[in-house]
């Protein structure tokens, strides 16, 4: 084998193994090529589920598109349609396109026998040309993949430089197809703290976050992401995951700034102390998220910040057989510790009327860019939402929260000609959104979507689809009910 060719296959190898996944979609280019040109198109003949909280499916509608908007939604027969591209849906069920709100492009969710070197990993695909343009494919591979899943908005929190705000003006002008991105950029750490030196920036003092602050801006981002605290994988103590990292003053010196700029501000935390500094020093959405106390549910109210919760990462880390998760007794502890305290967060956040949305913290081990729709089971599962809620919390409530919910999010004239199509009805059954007939993005459609995924995460998580994971973890202390919470009963098809 000559020198060069070795080149290329280790260059190769090292990528696929570490920074990114072996996980490719049809489209690995991440062009339009498969993409049907906006026009004025009816779909008829479906049953409409619009994305709002007590959605129940509207039979024999049509939906009208003109380029990238939806003009109108009206019963089958009652439009005139001369002129218009007639698409037969046959009963199928259209439904908002789905919304991610904690996506890390850069990496796939590849199961990982050891963990990676985050740091090196970085370093070494920015380290030239070659390994730029390769790390540019496959963010374009990436995004694509998304969208073939039927996710049409995404906020992604944390990825490599500038990267994240390139791949959005990319797709925002024609030359990449993947969903409509809100962008972060880089994160801010600490040093020693999650993602330091890798997808996050490293202050040493409030002056320095304020500097990273301004340091990210020149970029046009559409949001700052700070990491309060620790994570399970970075964890040194069984029994104490999520750490805070970050002390108060700079958590408060960089959301000030963001919010001078007018950037809302995400918050990494994964434990009670974290939620309640970051909720007292600004930041607008809570990542993640630990058991609530009653100070913690005053403070979301008093602040009006949103919980993201996150359920994918830390799934593996509680039920799975280390075995098969390759994880350490801490990591499988204090992953149940996590998973768990996101459950609670989001319960009582709910049962309080403080908005909840759904994000899959794409990069995890397990955790792909094609599996939005496990993260809405899981949220139905766990946390005991309706099907129809936890649909609604993916689409219209999602979009709500990111500010896109006069843009995206439901299906109603006017609004953004973001939609999927299923054969089944997914009230009846979330897992039929892992397999859609047919994604349509800014009124661009994509016919019967094709994903290669990733059989060794697709054996393991489909052990967890149909059962509670909850019931799963073992007895669990109740925790004291925050004031005024309330349950949220599942439909009686659960």
């Amino acid at each position: 084998m000559s020198g060069l060719r070795r080149g290329r296959v280790w260059l190769r190898n090292l990528l696929y193994g570490t920074l990114v996944p072996r996980i490719f979609s049809l489209n690995q280019k991440g062009r339009t090529d498969n993409l049907m040109n906006k026009k004025k198109r009816a779909f008829i003949n479906c049953n409409l589920l619009d994305g709002s909280e007590n959605m129940s499916p509207r039979t024999g509608c049509s939906v009208l598109t003109n380029e990238d908007k939806i003009i109108a939604v009206v019963p089958d027969g009652n439009a005139e349609l001369e002129g218009y591209e007639i698409i037969d849906l046959k009963g199928q069920y259209l439904m908002p396109g789905l919304v991610n709100l904690h996506v890390h492009i850069p990496a796939s969710g590849k199961p990982q026998k050891k963990p990676v070197d985050a740091k090196k990993s970085v370093k070494f695909a920015t380290s030239c040309a070659l390994t730029r343009k390769y790390l540019k494919h496959l963010y374009k591979s990436y995004v694509y993949t998304e969208l073939l899943s039927g996710v049409t908005t995404m906020r992604c929190v944390g990825g490599v430089e500038n990267y994240d705000t390139w791949i959005r003006d990319m797709i925002h002008s024609g030359k990449a197809a993947g969903p409509r991105i809100l962008a972060a950029n880089m994160a801010i750490s600490v040093p020693g703290g999650h993602m330091a030196g890798s997808l996050a920036y490293e202050a040493l003092t409030a002056e320095d976050a304020v500097r990273y602050v301004h340091e990210i801006a020149k970029d046009k981002p559409d949001l700052i992401k700070l990491m309060i605290t620790g994570g399970v994988l970075d964890a040194t103590v069984k029994g104490e995951p999520g750490v805070l990292k970050m002390n108060p003053a700079l958590v408060k010196a960089a959301c000030e700034e963001a919010h001078k700029l007018g950037y809302p501000v995400a918050g990494h935390v994964e434990s009670t102390e974290g939620v309640r500094v970051a909720l007292e020093n600004g930041v607008d959405t809570i990542e993640h998220g630990a058991r609530p106390t009653e100070e913690i549910i005053r403070l979301f109210r008093k602040t009006g910040a949103v919980h993201v919760a996150t359920l994918s990462p830390a799934l593996p880390y509680a039920l799975f057989d280390p075995a098969v998760s390759h994880a350490d007794e801490m990591s499988c502890f204090n992953g149940e510790i996590v998973f768990n305290g996101i459950i609670e967060c989001a319960k009582q956040c709910l049962a309080n009327d403080i908005p909840v949305g759904l994000g899959t913290d794409t990069g995890c081990p397990y955790v792909t860019h094609y599996d939005m729709w496990r993260e809405v089971q899981y949220f139905h599962k766990c946390c005991g939402v309706s099907k129809t809620f936890a649909l609604h919390t993916a689409t219209k409530r999602n979009a709500e929260i990111l500010g896109l919910g006069s843009v995206t999010g439901s299906i109603e004239p006017g609004k953004c000609a973001d939609f999927i199509v299923t054969e089944k009805n997914p009230l009846v059954d979330l897992t039929v959104l892992r397999n859609l007939s047919m994604v349509v993005a800014g009124g661009d459609i994509i016919p019967s979507p094709k994903i290669k995924k990733m059989p060794e995460a697709e054996t393991e998580l489909d052990k967890f689809i149909q059962i509670s994971p909850r019931s799963r973890v073992g007895d669990l202390e109740e925790p004291e009910k925050a004031p005024g919470e309330r349950t949220f009963q599942n439909e009686a098809s659960d």
